[in-house]
């Protein structure tokens, strides 16, 4: 069993949090006290650190958890190279924004742009892996350029957002306007969804490599995975069509 340094919030967070300045991935190698003075930014408050916020145990360990009801904390995981990073409820905002490798877990619900594009910016993670228990907010995915997110619930309006590579998984209802602006890329759907204008149907068939990606969340991420989603058929519409055409969305076909 993976060791964790366990970071266990305090008390209700009432104001948002940045902790897009945190270094994620030196968590790893840092004791308690190195942990708990990463600097934070707290709305109307300034300057904080994890330690204001967190009591610390555990470290240093290779796996890193967070635990409490983080919706108002912004940015988790931003940068994050390497190593696994588990929050043990909701996230906020920008959940990996900048990332480009290693895995975050989310056991609870994320809020908007998982993943996606910094404001002005023209990619979102580079690499890396998001797995998101519960549903994600609109966006997740915008300006992915590669890695893969999965959320198991569902996902709001415009994910995968002028996406440019990598995959998006969304085993719930997918929002409105899903791969709108992508250039390549895929994303699919196994729930209820309408693939977005600028695309077009081109095939029904049995896409080899989603079954493999599928047997691998299986096995490392234990995501639940029906028989017929292995097997099944899969209608591939590809798009957009006003951009290079090379992105796709595959439809289940329960």
């Amino acid at each position: 069993m993976t060791a964790d340094a366990t970071l266990t919030l305090r008390a209700p967070l009432q104001r948002r949090v940045d902790g897009s300045t945190v270094a994620w991935s030196a968590l790893r190698g840092l004791d308690a006290a190195g942990i708990g003075a990463q600097e934070v930014w707290v709305e109307d408050l300034e300057r904080a650190t994890l330690g204001d916020l967190f009591e610390v145990k555990g470290a240093p360990a290779p796996r890193i958890r967070l635990v409490g009801d983080l919706g108002l904390m912004d940015g988790i995981g931003a940068g994050l190279t390497a190593g696994e990073l588990v929050v043990d409820g909701d996230a906020g905002w920008h959940l990996g924004r900048r990332m480009s490798g290693g895995v975050i877990e989310v056991r609870g619900n994320a809020g908007p742009l998982a993943g996606g594009a910094d404001p002005g910016a023209k990619r979102g993670m580079t690499g890396g892996e998001i797995i998101i228990r519960g549903s994600a907010g609109p966006m997740a995915g915008a300006g992915i350029r590669r890695g893969l997110i999965v959320v198991q619930g569902d996902a709001g309006d415009d994910a995968g957002r002028a996406m440019i590579a990598g995959s998006v998984l969304v085993f719930g209802s997918l929002g409105e306007n899903p791969g709108l602006f992508s250039k390549r890329g895929s994303i699919v759907a196994f729930g209820a969804h309408t693939p977005s204008a600028p695309y077009r149907y081109a095939c029904t068939y049995r896409p080899p490599h989603l079954r493999v990606t599928l047997r691998y969340l299986q096995a490392r991420h234990e995501v639940p995975v029906a028989a017929g989603q292995l097997t099944g058929a899969y209608r591939r519409y590809s798009g957009d069509l006003a951009e290079l055409g090379a992105g796709e969305i595959l439809s289940w076909i329960p």
